[in-house]
This record gives structure tokens, sequence and C-alpha cells, in this order.
């Protein structure tokens, strides 16, 4: 039996994020991807230099083309880059009979704006009502739910004000990725990285220790793909968390130290 699921998100030359670190994951959990470019950028390891979005007409004859000659058991979106595209993105997700994963990509590894506030606003109206699961980090998170931090906050007061609000947009379950999560905050060991799935009226807490290391670009596109391989393959979504996140803490400790900047983490890394 073939597993296949398809990736819609930017391209990084550099193959540590993005369609490149997508189809990289999808490939060592077996199952085969398929791919939708809605960006292109000039970055490695060290800048991004520049960014131009596909037109969202040609996006979506990418995913249509792939549509009709295949049947995906889950999905995933990336960075989208534009109103435009997430608009044209949202509404063939509509039609979608299998899960979505949305991670909402806003800034790049280096600092670089990926989503502008108005396609901000796009995202939270017309695409997180049909994801299955937002899988924010914990800025795009406090962002997505107009939320501010600061060193009076408590860590899973926040994330659970910041995973209902995105409850409440309609998305289905959320993670809460802690991997930026700033240190001084109280409540959270300095020492872990801890990420937080809000599913089913329930909280189920993902603890892995921090690792200090520069080489993490391209973590969430690749911990976000590793969950949606999963999905695919039939996997509950607790379990595929589960599963992605002992992936993706092998993936970093295990990186290849390529480049002189935020480098790739290991795609290589065992599945289980």
């Amino acid at each position: 039996m073939s597993f296949i699921a398809l990736t819609i998100a930017g391209s990084d030359p550099s193959g540590g994020a993005g369609i490149q670190a997508d189809l990289k994951t999808f490939h060592q959990f077996g199952v085969y991807g398929a791919s939708a470019i809605t960006l292109l950028t000039v970055q490695n390891t060290q800048r991004v230099s520049r960014v131009e979005v596909t037109p969202a007409e040609l996006v979506i004859q990418q995913i249509d083309a792939v549509l009709e000659d295949m049947a995906p058991g889950a999905a995933k979106t990336g960075a989208l880059g534009s109103s435009e595209v997430i608009r044209a993105v949202a509404e063939r997700a509509s039609r979608f009979t299998f899960p979505l994963v949305v991670d909402p990509v806003m800034i790049s590894k280096h600092g670089a704006p990926l989503l502008g506030a108005d396609a901000r606003a796009i995202l939270i109206a017309d695409l997180l009502p049909h994801a299955f699961l937002a899988t924010p980090n914990w800025h795009e998170a406090l962002d997505l739910a107009g939320l501010r931090e600061s060193e009076n906050n408590d860590y899973e007061s926040l994330s659970h004000q910041a995973a209902h609000a995105i409850l409440a947009m309609g998305a289905k379950a959320v993670l809460i990725k802690g991997g930026h999560r700033p240190a001084s905050l109280s409540s959270a060991p300095s020492n872990e990285s801890n990420d937080l799935l809000y599913h089913d009226s329930e909280v189920y807490l993902y603890a892995a220790p921090r690792i200090d290391t520069q080489h993490t670009h391209g973590t969430g596109c690749t911990y976000s793909a590793a969950i949606t391989a999963l999905l695919a393959k039939g996997m509950e979504l607790v379990q595929a968390v589960g599963v992605a996140k002992q992936f993706i803490h092998r993936a970093i400790v295990s990186n290849p130290g390529i480049g002189g900047g935020y480098g790739p983490v290991n795609h290589f890394a065992k599945t289980e």
C-alpha cells in the first residue's frame, strides 16, 4: 500500500526548510511526497535575500494536478506568502477529505518576514477553520491569539490562553511548540523544550531536553511534516505527535553541521 502526503509550502534552495525539508521527511517516514510551491526564496543558512510569491492561480493548478491523479492521506501548509494564496488554498482546503496540518509560518529563522498583517488576518479567518491541526511555535501562537509575554507571565497559562483562542478560530487541534519559549518565563524548566497539544478537550505534554545548538533551521517544517506523514499512514494524532517529537529531537541532536549559520537538522534521523 502506498501512502501519499501533500505539502503546500515555499522553496528553500539550501534544503533545510520548506518544500525540501517536507519531502525529505515524508520520504524518511516511508510516505510518497507531492508538493505545490507557494513561494521561492533566495536563502542559505546565513541569510534570506529575496522572496518571490507564486501567483495564486499557479498554486491552485499545482494542487489540482496532484489531487486529480493521486489520493493524499494528509496534507500540510507552510509559508504561503500572500493574502491571495491563502484565500485560494483555504478554498481548496474546504474540499479536502483528508486531514490538513497548518504550520503558520510567519517569519524565517533569519528574521525575514514571510507573512504580512493582512495575510495573517486571512489565515485566521479563512484557513484555520479547515485545520485538523495547527502547529504554531511559541511566538506564532501568541501573535495569532493577540497575546504578549512579559517577565511575569506564566508559560502554561499563556499557552492555554493562546491555544483556546486558536481553537476558537476553528482549528480542530493545536500544538504549541515550546522550542522558542524564552527561558525567563515561569512554570517551565529552562532546560526543557516542551510542546503542548490541545485535542478533544485534553492537553498532552511532549517533553524533551533543550539542545544548545544553532543547527535548528527547518525544525518547524520538519516537525509538522513528520506529523503529516504519520497522519497519512493512519496514525492517531496524539501518537503521531509523540513519534514526530522524538524524531525532531534526534534530528537536532544528530544535525550534520552544514553551513556557517543556522544549519539544517538531520533528515536521515531514525523515525522510531
